[in-house]
């Protein structure tokens, strides 16, 4: 095939080329891609360059955006990390507080006990004294009247007077009290 091709064209008289194409088709090829360029040229480019020029700076608007939603987010976290460490630290010092304030309820308490039974203990050993004090006034009258009736008995005369009678009690009481310190020293 290729043969009667080229057994055609060298018949027609031609030499041309069937690789390349005629000088026509290369000119209004030439006319198409300028009219094509020029187009391209004023109306596709600055509009494809228009329309890059707003993508670049919706792009570097959006990258300013998420720094400083970035610088906001950071903030934001260190005031928290504040917040946190001041509510840590105050309730560090509520614990404290609370620590410091039991301590010196369980001392009032203690210092109120202590009180409460020094009060009670002195009213124990006031309350054991005044019945100490009547026995030993009950004590002595009866004593009294006891030793008055053996004095009587063994002297043989009624002793009556009552000056006379208290001297002999009280002197009576006196060698007692005396001879028991006596046998209490004995046994230290």
């Amino acid at each position: 095939m290729l043969h009667a091709v080229l057994s055609a064209a060298t018949e027609g008289g031609e030499t041309h080329s069937p690789v390349l194409p005629e000088g026509y088709d290369i000119l209004w090829s030439s006319v198409c891609f300028i009219i094509i360029l020029i187009f391209f040229w004023k109306y596709v480019l600055p509009r494809v360059q228009t329309m890059l020029d707003e993508r670049a700076e919706a792009i570097e608007g959006n990258i300013a955006k998420a720094d400083e939603a970035q610088r906001k987010a950071e903030a934001a976290l260190e005031e928290y990390t504040a917040q946190l460490a001041d509510a840590r630290a105050e309730a560090g010092q509520i614990r404290e507080t609370a620590r410091e304030d039991g301590k010196k309820i369980v001392a009032e308490a203690k210092d109120t006990a202590v009180s409460e039974a020094a009060r009670v203990t002195a009213s124990a050993q006031a309350q054991i004294e005044a019945e100490r004090q009547s026995a030993l006034v009950s004590l002595r009258s009866e004593v009294g009247t006891i030793a008055i009736d053996l004095a009587s008995g063994v002297i043989g005369e009624s002793l009556t007077d009552d000056q006379k009678a208290q001297a002999v009690v009280d002197r009576f009481l006196a060698d007692l009290e005396a001879s028991e310190k006596a046998a209490a020293g004995e046994t230290k």
